[in-house]
């Protein structure tokens, strides 16, 4: 940072004239990827588990439900190294537009597959199958969106900047809850299809946003410059692995906590008849419809006190809360069942989702920042995405509490990651970039 131009100064200071435009851009996207990728959560949670493996047990059809919601999480490292490879090498617009179109017609056929009944064995295949395609798209989603926020933001900004696209996280889910909630009268199969379906809508309406958005400014510049490197990917590993490691750590405090609260925690409440699935969808969608705005709260207040310190007090109150949640839901009490959404969703899960877009593109420079937080992100991804799976097998085994002390498990895994990352913007970083911004 010693050597700055003025147009660098510029930037820093007020951010590309597209910042606005590339922030609610990516956050369309970034809603509609979660919409389509979690609407098979709450599926497979409430349906999937008789309509596409009808001749089980019930809670091995839930079982087997959840590990195609897996699979899809699975996949997500390959799309995050494909998409982070692209774009490092040609840009990350290019990246946004291919991943939204994917992933929209991959959720579209999910609302048109046939069923067990219908077709036999063919229908779990194909259910498999299209969670495969989704699990690419949506592992090269993320990586382009927060950082093309990321990048045209201002420099004391981006922590609320790059909070935007995080913020589609819970509007997608928002939405998703939304639309099953909508449904859940019908006695018929368009119960789980009608959510799928409505896909199209929201994939047209992306799309042309995501047209409309300008490439990266920084990364811009570092192709003209000549910076961008032959291979990002082994790049990054070669270079950067620790912070890749770092990366997993830390979010998966944040993913592995939000899906035992959004996907297991529904089939946990129908199946113990604690409550009907209308309170546990209605505390999704309070939470939700709240997210949108405290996520970019939290971010905002990173700028503030730093993104470490953040993820420190984040990671310990999930760590706090995975047994006192566990009690206020088993009491069956509706409004104490949409308290722990609230306080799970809005305050532990948005605080550490909140920060992270910032926090982990700062840990990666310009020429392999998609390729290294992509990695670390997806990786992480592909873990978490069980843990709806293994959550419903160690409920099986040892009741709630075994679902409870995995969700104190990974909050001390990100408490203990975030100790051994760096602060990327406490005082000595705002006062470099306060540096760069007073010549301009």
């Amino acid at each position: 940072m010693t050597t700055v131009t003025q147009p660098t100064a510029k930037q820093a200071a007020q951010g590309s004239p597209d910042k606005l435009k590339t922030a609610f851009g990516s956050a369309v996207g970034t809603t509609i990827e979660n919409y389509d990728f979690l609407a098979y959560g709450t599926a497979a949670a409430l349906y999937f588990g008789t309509d596409f493996f009808p001749n089980t047990d019930p809670v091995v059809g839930v079982l087997l439900g959840f590990l195609t919601f897996g699979i899809g999480f699975a996949m997500r490292p390959i799309g995050g190294i494909i998409g982070g490879y692209l774009g490092d090498k040609i840009g990350r617009k290019p990246v946004l537009v291919g991943a939204l179109f994917v992933m929209g017609i991959s959720t579209v056929l999910i609302g048109l597959l046939p069923t067990y009944a219908q077709v036999g064995l063919l229908a779990p295949l194909l259910l498999t199958a299209i969670r495969v395609i989704q699990g690419l798209a949506f592992g090269a989603e993320w990586g382009g969106a927060i950082l093309m926020t990321f990048e045209h933001a201002p420099w004391r900004k981006r922590g609320k900047y790059a909070a935007i696209p995080q913020a589609g996280v819970p509007f997608g889910v928002f939405l998703a809850n939304l639309a099953f909630l909508a449904t859940a009268g019908f006695d018929s199969e368009w119960a789980w299809r009608l959510p799928f379906l409505f896909s199209a809508i929201l994939i047209i309406a992306g799309i042309i946003i995501r047209l409309k958005v300008s490439e990266s400014p920084e990364f811009v510049e570092t192709k003209s410059t000549g910076m961008v490197v032959k291979n990002p990917i082994l790049t990054v590993i070669r270079e950067d692995w620790r912070n890749i490691l770092r990366v997993i750590g830390l979010r998966l405090a944040e993913t592995g906590g939000f899906y035992v609260i959004v996907t297991y925690m529904i089939s946990y409440i129908t199946s113990n008849e604690l409550a009907d699935r209308q309170v546990a969808l209605t505390g999704l969608i309070i939470a939700t419809g709240l997210g949108i705005f405290t996520t970019v709260f939290w971010g905002a207040l990173s700028d503030r006190v730093g993104r470490r310190t953040m993820y420190l007090i984040g990671s310990a109150a999930t760590i706090a809360f995975g047994f006192p949640m566990f009690l206020l839901v088993n009491t069956g009490v509706p409004f104490l069942i949409i308290g722990v959404y609230f306080i799970a969703l809005t305050v532990i899960h948005d605080l550490l989702a909140g920060t992270q877009g910032a926090y982990f593109s700062e840990l990666f420079p310009t020429h392999t920042r998609t390729s290294g937080a992509s990695l670390g992100y997806q990786f992480s991804a592909a873990i978490s995405g069980f843990i709806p799976f293994i959550a419903t097998a160690a409920a099986a085994a040892m009741g709630w509490t075994g679902v409870a002390w995995i969700f104190v498990a990974v909050g001390v895994i990100g408490f203990v990651a975030a100790l051994l990352t760096r602060e990327t913007w406490g005082k000595k970083e705002r006062a470099e970039v306060d540096a760069i911004i007073a010549p301009g």
